[in-house]
Formats: structure tokens, C-alpha cells, sequence
């Protein structure tokens, strides 16, 4: 990752200024949990049996534990770590619970964790072609984040994406493998095409009608994140800003402004905050094809911006 300073037409190149250790990584990112990925710290070097994971943190949105691990050196398996992980924590659901609770003073319960959220996520400063091709399938529950320092105190950050659409579990040199079947049973990994292919005879006017609100959504900014939640896409900087779900009459966007921040003049949306629902937020509106998309993207601007200023 190359970063330069602008004066005019002319630029500077920030020089680097590399991890010397592992734990320069792992300590300036379990201080920033929340800012980096939006993740509530749990604890650090987690001790389950014979294995210690690196950081231990809570995705509140998702209601999902997230493992953290930090490498500097090339030569480990991201699938057969990443598997081995996520396998100790499935089998080992109480003790997880246990740490919660007594590291963040809470109770939560067994049902109140959505265990098919689970993710590991892998932190260094480069990964090999070998292991991001490792994880270059649809349906892995891993992320990859390259994490770099420059002068000056500046740090850049870079998720890899995957690009195919191929599953792991349809590779042959993984089906025999049991412990990722086991893990793939109960651990999910949600795209855009589950939700637009969630129903069967999803009509093709409302599949039409989320791209072009994903298109204008993602005009916004520069700086716009999407998540695939079980139940929605979820469009985030720091925080989620509006969730988008798939019917076949057409989409609703969860707007995440608490009740009383939303000007909306037509009086199209539904209050939301003494009901259950899917999402992040306070107002909820539906769109139907044929609708009037500016009015859906003037309302869930206001959200987007009310979260950009607090970054």
C-alpha cells in the first residue's frame, strides 16, 4: 500500500515504518477494536484448553463472537487455523459465554449468541498469493486485513475480497475434511446472492430496484462499508447507517435514527422503536418498484450523514 501527501500537483511518498513485533500489532488494534471493525473487546490472549487465541472480541450488531489473530510470519494455513478456531469455539460455547460475561460484567445467555455469525479475522502486515488465494471462495467465515504503519503515526488498513463464486465445500482437497464440514454445518457466510436469491420467485422489477438503491447509496461516500447480515445488507462507516431487506413486493430500508431525528415530511415511514425488527435503527420504509427513489435516498442520507460527522 503506497500513501503520498498532496501539495498542488506535486507528491510526496509517506515512508513506512513496519512492526518490528507481532504484539506492536496486537496491542494497537485490541485499543481500537471498536474503531477499526466496529467490535466490542473481550480479552486478550483467551486461553481455551491447549490453544490461546490472540484476541477475543463481540460483534454486538450481529450478536456474534469474533476471534482476532495476528501474524508477521508467512508460513501458516489461514484454513486450517482459521477451521480450528472456529471448531474450539463451537465446541466450547459455555467457556466463550463464561469470558463475556465476567470480562464485560453482563449475562449473556447460549440462545442470545448468533453462532452462525462467527468469524476469525487475520491481521498482518502482508499475506502470501497462497493463503488470500486460500480463501478466495464465497462461503469462508475468514477475513484477511493487512495492517500498515507509516510516519508520522499513520496506519492503513485493507481488507482482501473475495472474488469468486466457487464454495470451498465443492473443492475436492476439502471434502474429506471434518472438521470444516462440522464448522460449515452450524457457521454461515451470507452474500449478496442469498438475498436476492432467498426467494425463489423473486421478481426481477425488486431485484432491479436494490441495485439502483445500492448504486445511490454507495454515492454517498467513498468511505461506505456493506455487510451481509443473516437478514439484511447492511451499508456502514464506523456504524451502520441504513439496512436494506429483500421481499418480493420490494425493499425496506432500516433507517438508524432514533425516533425524533428523521425529517420526513411525506410521513412514509413506520416507527420502529417500540417493535422487534431486523436492523439497526429507529424508522423503517418501504419501496416498492415504481416508487420514488429520491425520496428513499433523501431520508437515508439524513442517517448517513448523521454518521459521518460522528466519525
Amino acid at each position: 500500500m503506497k500513501l503520498f501527501t498532496s501539495n498542488t500537483n506535486s507528491l510526496e511518498r509517506i515512508a513506512s515504518e513496519p512492526f518490528q513485533l507481532e504484539r506492536d500489532i496486537q496491542t494497537l488494534v485490541e485499543a481500537n477494536t471498536e474503531l477499526l471493525f466496529g467490535l466490542q473487546f473481550v480479552s486478550s490472549e483467551f486461553s481455551v484448553g491447549r490453544f490461546r487465541l490472540d484476541t477475543l472480541c463481540y460483534d454486538e450488531e450481529s450478536q456474534s463472537f469474533i476471534i482476532l489473530e495476528y501474524k508477521k510470519d508467512k508460513n501458516f494455513s489461514v484454513i486450517d487455523q482459521g477451521y480450528s478456531y472456529l471448531s474450539l469455539m463451537l465446541n466450547n460455547k459455555a467457556e466463550f459465554i463464561l469470558e463475556y460475561n465476567e470480562t464485560q460484567a453482563k449475562s449473556l445467555r447460549r440462545d442470545d449468541i448468533d453462532w452462525s455469525q462467527s468469524r476469525v479475522l487475520f491481521i498482518s502486515p502482508r499475506f502470501t498469493d497462497y493463503q488470500k488465494h486460500s480463501v478466495n471462495f464465497k462461503d469462508v467465515p475468514f477475513e484477511l486485513w493487512e495492517i500498515h504503519r507509516y510516519e508520522n503515526g499513520m496506519i492503513g488498513l485493507l481488507k482482501h475480497e473475495a472474488d469468486s463464486k466457487e464454495s470451498i465445500q465443492q473443492t475436492s482437497s476439502n471434502k474429506s475434511d471434518s472438521v470444516m464440514k462440522s464448522v460449515s454445518d452450524e457457521v454461515k457466510v451470507y452474500n449478496e446472492e442469498y438475498h436476492l436469491e432467498k426467494s425463489d420467485n423473486r421478481p426481477e422489477e425488486v431485484k432491479e430496484l436494490y441495485f439502483k438503491l445500492k448504486e445511490r447509496i454507495l454515492e454517498l461516500g467513498d468511505d461506505i462499508e456493506i455487510k451481509y447480515k443473516a437478514q439484511t445488507v447492511q451499508f456502514k462507516l464506523d456504524k451502520s447507517f441504513v439496512d436494506l431487506i429483500i421481499y418480493n413486493y420490494g425493499v425496506v430500508s432500516i433507517i438508524n435514527l432514533k425516533r425524533g431525528e428523521l425529517d420526513d415530511p411525506r410521513d412514509e415511514t413506520e416507527d420502529m422503536s417500540e417493535k422487534g425488527h431486523w436492523g439497526v435503527g429507529d424508522y423503517k420504509h418501504k419501496i416498492h418498484p415504481g416508487d420514488d427513489i429520491e425520496y428513499a435516498i433523501y431520508l437515508i442520507k439524513q442517517s448517513y450523514e448523521n454518521k459521518y460527522q460522528a466519525t
